[in-house]
């Protein structure tokens, strides 16, 4: 990926480290992933992923190199969208083929997650650093659940979740693509961005009326063979939705 960005539309020094840190926590963290799981190799959905997160590791070296100098638009847009749109394609690969994991969902989330902070790094030139909070909300909802922990509990599906966050990295594609006159631009994320936020208010709202609830319920038995967890990751979630596996990497059936 980056000797072909370097090849067509060039690539700095910055863009290069970038991008090549991006591969080896992308690879470290799949590796420690799959030995807690116990997996011995990806599933075809996993494949998709990690082409994601190989796309997001090409979109944030061009955004490192747009800091020292101008970058081409059209690649680093073009990279974007067919991340987006892989991610539609993983989901669907993980359901047919009965792939379904913690682990690979967890996966998938956390390039939705980092592809999003990057961009909102590329568009607060644009429309000021105020963006930041899109990018950063769902990392300071996961380190609140360190000191509150009834934020770690479990959320009921919710197809709403799963809109605003396709919501949230189209919106920045067209803004990072510079096509919006500036006050258009500064309209629409806000307008993702209150979305966001309303989509995490009644998370933490629903989690705060159960949290007495599920702090009664007792401690689950520890099972000698592990059941393999019925449960589900929907895209852009906070926490896992459903039951609970013992372990967050679950190996794919």
């Amino acid at each position: 990926m980056l000797a072909g960005l370097h090849g067509t539309v060039g690539l700095g020094r910055y863009g290069w480290l970038a991008g090549l840190l991006c591969g080896v926590v992308t690879v470290a963290a799949l590796s420690h992933g799959l030995r807690r799981s116990g997996g011995r190799r990806l599933g075809p959905a996993d494949w998709v992923t990690l082409s994601r997160a190989t796309l997001a590791g090409g979109v944030t070296a061009l955004v490192v190199d747009s800091f020292s100098g101008p970058v081409s638009v059209p690649a680093l847009v073009g990279l974007t969208a067919v991340a987006l749109a892989l991610d539609w394609v993983d989901g669907q690969v993980a359901r047919r083929t009965g792939t379904v994991s913690a682990l690979g969902a967890r996966f998938d989330m956390e390039v939705d997650s980092f592809l999003v902070l990057v961009l909102c790094v590329h568009v607060a030139d644009q429309v000021g650093p105020w963006v930041l909070a899109i990018g950063a909300m769902r990392y300071v909802f996961v380190a609140a659940g360190w000191v509150l922990p009834w934020l770690n509990g479990s959320l009921p599906p919710r197809y709403w979740r799963k809109t605003v966050a396709a919501v949230q990295g189209i919106v920045l594609a067209v803004v990072a693509a510079d096509v919006l006159p500036v006050p258009l631009a500064v309209a629409a994320v806000v307008g993702a961005l209150a979305l966001l936020v309303e989509s995490f208010g009644r998370d933490v709202w629903w989690l705060w009326r159960h949290r007495a609830r599920r702090a009664s319920l007792p401690a689950a038995p520890v099972s000698p063979a592990p059941v393999a967890p019925r449960a589900e990751w929907e895209p852009g979630t906070r926490v896992l939705v459903g039951r609970r596996p013992a372990e967050v990497g679950a190996r794919r059936p």
